[in-house]
């Protein structure tokens, strides 16, 4: 019988995937090793890899070159699924203001690395690794493997050099976590801020600013509205208001769009609150009846699109077949009174009002099926990434560079899996990925890469840390966290006036440290750091990839 080492060193491809497996469960365990509460997490599967390497095991040139893109592929795109319908709602409603000093933090690490590089403190392919490592950005290592992959041959890079930004990112990696709590830290020793004051203002100044949509019971007391069909009230539609139950005799009703409105009618409207206060003057004073609790009659049901014949029907289809009322519709990151000419989307949820037999049709047209929203489509994930995978080697001419640069198999997918997930759906066919498939695409995706790149990288990386550069390489890995981090701290807190726990998301975003942010969260009991981490995600995230290839593409 074989012995399991002298298996380990034959050439096969079932030898190549015992070793992947060996490497990311031991990776994935080390991850979560606790060290004061700061973990290596998915980075555990990089170190790893190169502890791997350094006993010896290896994989095939062309098996471990197959498995890192397919990796990188898978996660890119699972990224872009996520990010892409936040992105322009976080732009919108949060702002620009943090969006442009999380880019601020991105600009500074790449000038930084830019710097490095013209100084020639340290080559090209090691820059960039110091570059994703120093940021904790794992996508920018996989953007700059695989745009080095393909410039190799032209930009005459050996196998050595193919092996330096793994190397460069494993090493200035522990201090990139480290880093941005030690930012944290400082700004609030320096501004002596008292961190539960500022969740407490945060949290009034959150209540005085919130907009989701309310409900209120007005009394018609306008004589001019007497006789009007409900969806012919004057700024209703025009502030995105509903009118969801009228209580008329003692009875209260759907509130239908052709319902005619009478004086001494109570009407509850769902809308903005400042679009209420704008109808209350219009239509009456608030009522001391509540409708939804005397209207025994009526109910309001949350329900999911699910089925393929509801995609692409309007909301006001929907409430004129059924007799019910669409009071509020739920998409990513965003509750809203639809308009009657919305089209439903593949897993919108909607809030509608009316009997229980009518509330029961309008469930089994829409679908309402959680093992439907839990079970992924699979050929739409192949066609996109099939689509990215082109987009990806199409060649995109640039005056001043001799030859065309791709996005990549980065960029491609990631690009693709943004614009797919804007459609949300095409007929039948929607790009939508269930959240929990979206994450076992991502993390299977990502440990792929990173043990591909650890074995590859790690018969060096003893080397350099100990009898070679390596400390200088760390040093210059600080200076790319830390001092973005600190430039941006100051200019958000004193120029800006950003309250510190929002800061300190904006700091964990800009380097998408899960750590950090927890970390963060910690400091005082508030949502401000998820929000603001939340809000800067996907921009620092597209950031982070494209400019860790532009920095390959002009540098090489």
């Amino acid at each position: 019988m074989i012995s399991f080492f002298a298996f380990l060193s034959l050439e096969s491809v079932a030898r190549d995937f015992l070793v992947l497996c060996l490497v990311i469960a031991s990776g994935l365990a080390l991850g979560n090793v606790s060290l004061k509460g700061v973990r290596l997490g998915i980075a555990g599967v990089l170190f790893a890899g190169i502890a791997t390497a350094q006993l010896g095991a290896h994989l095939d040139p062309q098996v471990m070159l197959f498995v890192r893109d397919f990796g990188l592929i898978l996660f890119v795109y699972s990224v872009g699924l996520e990010v892409g319908p936040g992105f322009a709602a976080s732009l919108k409603r949060q702002g620009l203001k943090l969006n442009l000093l999380a880019a601020a933090v991105v600009l500074l690490g790449v000038l930084l690395t830019v710097l490095a590089i013209l100084l020639k403190r340290v080559e090209m392919p090691l820059a960039v690794g110091l570059f994703a490592g120093a940021t904790t950005n794992t996508p920018a290592l996989a953007a700059a493997q695989q745009a080095l992959g393909a410039l190799g041959p032209l930009a005459g890079l050996s196998s050595e050099s193919t092996k330096l930004p793994g190397l460069g990112y494993a090493v200035a990696y522990p201090f990139g976590i480290i880093g941005i709590i030690i930012s944290m830290l400082v700004i609030k020793r320096v501004s002596r801020i008292d961190a539960a004051a500022e969740a407490r203002t945060f949290l009034e100044r959150r209540h005085a600013e919130a907009d989701a949509p309310l409900a209120v019971d007005l009394e018609v007391q306008n004589t001019n509205l007497d006789g009007l069909a409900v969806c012919d009230i004057p700024l209703l539609r025009a502030s995105k208001a509903a009118v969801t139950r009228v209580l008329r005799d003692g009875k209260v009703v759907v509130g239908a769009p052709d319902m005619v409105v009478r004086t001494g009618d109570v009407v509850r409207v769902v809308g903005r609150a400042s679009a209420l206060e704008s109808l209350r003057i219009l239509i009456g004073p608030k009522s001391d009846k509540d409708l939804k609790a005397i209207s025994k009659n009526l109910l309001s049901r949350k329900l999911v699109v699910t089925r393929r014949g509801a995609i692409g029907c309007t909301v006001g289809e929907v409430s004129a077949l059924h007799g019910v009322v669409v009071s509020r519709l739920l998409r990513p990151d965003v509750e809203f009174v639809p308009s009657p000419d919305l089209e439903l989307q593949y897993g919108d949820q909607i809030l509608a009002v009316g009997e229980p037999d009518d509330l029961a049709e309008v469930e089994k047209f829409l679908g309402n099926s959680l093992e439907t929203m839990g079970h992924p489509q699979i050929l739409p994930v192949f066609v996109g990434i099939a689509l990215g995978v082109l987009l990806g080697h199409w060649p995109i001419p640039l005056p001043g560079l001799p030859t065309p640069i791709r996005l990549g198999s980065a960029g491609g997918p990631l690009i693709v899996a943004i614009l797919l997930s804007r459609l949300g759906n095409i007929g039948a066919v929607t790009w939508h990925l269930p959240r929990s498939s979206n994450l076992v695409l991502r993390e299977m995706g990502i440990v792929l890469f990173l043990a591909c790149v650890g074995l590859h990288a790690g018969d060096s990386f003893v080397k350099v840390l100990v009898g070679g550069p390596g400390l200088s390489w760390m040093a210059l890995g600080a200076s790319i966290t830390l001092i973005p981090l600190l430039i941006v701290g100051w200019a958000g807190r004193r120029l800006m006036g950003l309250d510190y726990l929002s800061l300190c998301g904006l700091l964990a975003g800009s380097m998408t440290d899960p750590p950090a942010l927890g970390f963060a969260n910690s400091i005082a009991a508030s949502n401000a750091p998820s929000i603001a981490y939340a809000a800067v995600y996907p921009t620092v995230m597209i950031l982070r990839i494209l400019s860790a290839q532009l920095l390959v593409l002009f540098f090489s």
